[in-house]
């Protein structure tokens, strides 16, 4: 019995993760992503190309944002590409991430834009960068172990770092 109970606790339970993302844009990153860490994670996503939220009301949208995907997730995973920054879901998301208080990481696809001061991401992440809550990869260092550590280390962050302040993004860019 002792044997059972002992093995059952040394089970780890899969990490369940979010990955926001441009689904028009980076879904072959997505699905790269999904494929390599599988094994480690419960990557979750939200099926944005299907989501039928019948609703305008953005504050109503966020509700189901945080209730069906976010929760029960410890982390969120931004995949920053070419037009992630102008996308209201991805905003919305990394609200209610934020929200949440649960850890944020931007990964850096070889897609994404840059200007004369770094890459272009969305201004919610970018404050969160900078106040030092979210943490920030790029596509190419990204393995398991890394992850990993990146992921712990984003879930460890105190709260008081948060800013989430800004005005949600009404609309696409």
């Amino acid at each position: 019995m002792t044997n059972g109970l002992l093995g059952s606790m040394l089970i780890q339970t899969k990490r369940k993760i979010f990955v926001s993302y441009h689904h028009g844009g980076d879904q072959w990153y997505y699905n790269e992503f999904s494929r390599i860490f599988s094994d480690t994670y419960e990557v979750m996503q939200d099926s944005s190309l299907d989501r039928v939220i019948d609703s305008d009301d953005p504050e109503y949208v966020m509700r189901r944002i945080r209730e069906t995907y976010i929760t029960g997730t410890s982390c969120t995973v931004v995949l920053c590409g070419a037009q992630t920054s102008l996308r209201k879901y991805v905003d919305w998301e990394i609200k209610a991430t934020l929200d949440k208080c649960h850890g944020l990481i931007g990964i850096n696809l070889p897609s994404s834009m840059s200007s004369n001061s770094g890459v272009i991401v969305s201004d919610r992440f970018n404050d969160n960068y900078h106040s030092g809550y979210a943490e920030w990869l790029q596509w190419q260092e990204v393995n398991p172990e890394k992850l990993v550590q990146t992921i712990e280390l984003a879930n460890s962050k105190p709260s008081i770092l948060i800013n989430n302040s800004r005005q949600m993004r009404r609309r696409n860019g």
